[in-house]
């Protein structure tokens, strides 16, 4: 079955719903009782409809399935930040051992990790950044990716030429840092115009829509579009591809979910530059029980971007 963000995160949830029984995916009820010796983690995560989201939660999972007596808890924030402070305000009520969160923002985001900091309990945070640090970080540089989607699009292009740059949720630390990276590469490249510049908010049918806006607005302009993640790369190619102008075209992302690993070897998405979710829910999950047990932990683990093209997809596919 090809994953799409629809069924990847009905993957997710079924296998959430086995591992936790009672628990509830958009917050928590009452603590079950406690085995004794069980570690138990709770587990914010930003938005399973994220199928970058979903095959890093699904990693977490399955990794607690290798460690006996760990259970994992395991909530959706749904984008919404007040919703996940109240699911890691719920941890805190239930004296989980540990946290993993995979923040929804950079800064409205932070208080809750001051709560589970206050409370003792320690924090993992994963993916991306918030403006306190936990106790482990898990995740790649944003910036190298920022970098790397540029860096590619000024090469393709020979330093000349039009871009359109599709933004993230505004204030996240992915879409800050992914821009700064851009922004590096255009100060490199003069002959680099940046074009126009809006959010799709990691959303493919509001990217498409805008792509469909810009085709209007800028058509003849533009040589490239660079999207910071791939649900959106994936909307402004259909959108030109139905305009019938992709040929003329370079389009990149970021992340490396299957749609767009598929899309890259038939030849239709240019690039994307992959990002490891599954090394990084597995991290987090191993820190957030060395943690727990009070041992030795990387404060920080950095998994590397790799940017993908026709000539090396064919391994990253499955």
């Amino acid at each position: 079955m090809r994953l799409t963000p629809r069924n990847a995160a009905a993957a997710v949830l079924a296998v959430a719903t086995f591992v936790l029984g009672s628990a509830l995916l958009s917050g928590c009820k009452k603590a079950e009782a406690r085995k004794e010796g069980e570690i138990v983690i709770g587990f914010s995560t930003r938005d399973l409809s994220s199928e970058y989201t979903a095959k890093l939660s699904q990693a977490v999972l399955d990794q607690a399935k290798t460690r006996p007596g760990v259970k994992v808890v395991m909530t959706d924030g749904q984008s919404d930040v007040q919703k996940q402070y109240n699911q890691v305000e719920n941890f805190v009520a239930q004296k989980v051992d540990a946290i993993i969160i995979n923040p929804c923002e950079y800064e409205a985001s932070t208080p809750a990790v001051d709560k589970a900091k206050a409370a003792g309990i320690p924090i993992v945070i994963v993916n991306q950044t918030t403006k306190s640090a936990g106790d482990a970080y898990i995740g790649s540089n944003d910036l190298d990716a920022g970098r790397m989607a540029m860096e590619a699009i000024a090469k393709k292009l020979h330093g000349q030429g039009g871009v359109l740059m599709i933004h993230g949720i505004m204030g996240t630390s992915a879409q800050l840092e992914r821009e700064a990276g851009a922004r590096e590469v255009f100060a490199k490249y003069p002959g680099l115009k940046l074009i126009d510049q809006q959010t799709a908010s990691w959303d493919r049918a509001k990217a498409m829509t805008l792509t469909e806006n810009w085709i209007q607005a800028h058509k003849g302009k533009f040589s490239a579009i660079f999207a910071h993640n791939d649900e959106m790369a994936m909307g402004a190619l259909l959108a030109l591809e139905r305009a019938g102008i992709k040929k003329d075209i370079y389009v990149i992302g970021i992340d490396g979910i299957a749609q767009a690993l598929t899309a890259v070897k038939d030849g239709r998405l240019d690039a994307t530059v992959f990002q490891d979710g599954v090394g990084q829910g597995k991290g987090s999950l191993d820190a957030a029980v060395l943690l727990a047990k009070k041992q030795p932990c990387p404060k920080q683990t950095m998994i590397p971007f790799q940017l993908l093209t026709r000539d090396n997809v064919a391994p990253f596919l499955k």
